[in-house]
Parts: structure tokens; C-alpha cells; sequence
């Protein structure tokens, strides 16, 4: 049975490094990329750790197994990722319905990601469901930033409500800027 839940353990966070390794980016190959998307950045145990500490990330789980996570990055957690201080730099200059962005609470989404067996099941609907559930009374925004290459996760973020904000390059990627609206 599925069962959406916040991460309780060391050994969950040893999971999403491994379910993480194995979409990273340069782990598939180009047919994959296009059809299944991909994840960007390696996070390491301490930073998960130190993630976690500040805000549970979402899980889905199969029995004892992690076959889905969705990583909550509070603006707290912008010295742990140095390779993200440009995206966070970034949302401090950028506004929502005519308004500073930093007029908002927000957190970002570290990074979503669904093991191959279990795509197209609803699950990633499924995790964004659970963050709402468990942040928008603390929250009014959530944002995050994804690849313009990685169509299937442009698309899977409009279809549960996120609008672009934003559209960049820098050294890595053209990056699309997206909120969802808990207001």
C-alpha cells in the first residue's frame, strides 16, 4: 500500500539519495530525459539531514520502501546549497500579483522525484497534495524552479496549479520560475 508521510528516519534520507542517483541528469540517457524528466542537483546526507531538520520533506512509501519524495527547502536553507543561491538571489527580486515575491511566505521545492515503477500513478499529484496538507497553514506560495527542458515535470506542475513567474539562463540551464497560490 502507498501511504504519503513526512520523513522519520536516517535510513528514508539514505533512500532518496539513492532514488536521487539514480535520475540524476547525467545517470540517464537523452530518450530517457525527454520522455521521463530528470533531477538536477546531488544532495548529500547532511544537507538532507539539515533539510529535514528545518522542514520534513514528503514521502511516499511502498511498505519499508521510498518510491517518491518531494524535498522542503525553506529560505533557511539557502547556505546549504551554495549551487541554488543564484535561484534564491533570484526569487528576492521576483513578485507575485504585483507584489515582492518577499512579501509572501514561501518555501521552495528542493526536488521531486518518483521512482520509474511507480510514474503515472498519480503520485506526484499525491506528494504536492501532502505538502498542502501539511504547510499551507505556515505558507501562502510555493515555488520552485525546473529545467525548460524537462518537459514532463513543466507540465505535471501546471496540471496541479503552479504558474510561471519567471523564465532564466545561467551556466547550467534555462530555468522556469513557478508558484502554486495556497491563498
Amino acid at each position: 500500500m502507498l501511504l504519503s508521510t513526512l520523513v522519520n528516519t536516517k535510513e528514508e534520507l539514505q533512500q532518496i539519495l539513492r532514488l536521487q542517483k539514480e535520475n540524476l541528469i547525467q545517470n540517464i540517457d537523452d530518450t530517457e530525459m525527454q520522455s521521463q524528466g530528470f533531477v538536477t542537483l546531488h544532495h548529500d546526507l547532511q544537507t538532507l539531514q539539515q533539510m529535514n531538520g528545518l522542514a520534513p520533506a514528503v514521502i511516499i512509501k511502498d511498505d519499508d520502501k521510498v518510491v517518491a519524495y518531494a524535498l522542503t527547502m525553506l529560505k533557511e536553507c539557502r547556505q546549504l546549497m551554495p549551487d541554488l543561491e543564484p535561484m534564491f538571489a533570484l526569487l528576492g527580486k521576483l513578485s507575485w500579483n504585483n507584489q515582492p515575491l518577499t512579501n509572501y511566505r514561501f518555501y521552495v521545492m528542493g526536488q521531486i522525484c518518483i521512482a520509474k515503477a511507480y510514474r503515472g500513478q498519480g503520485l506526484f499529484e499525491q506528494l504536492y497534495g501532502h505538502h498542502k496538507k501539511i504547510y499551507q497553514s505556515r505558507f501562502d506560495l510555493f515555488v520552485t524552479e525546473i529545467s525548460t527542458r524537462n518537459h514532463r515535470s513543466l507540465r505535471a506542475h501546471e496540471k496541479v496549479g503552479f504558474k510561471i513567474i519567471d523564465v532564466h539562463r545561467n551556466n547550467l540551464d534555462e530555468w522556469a520560475v513557478v508558484a502554486w497560490d495556497w491563498k
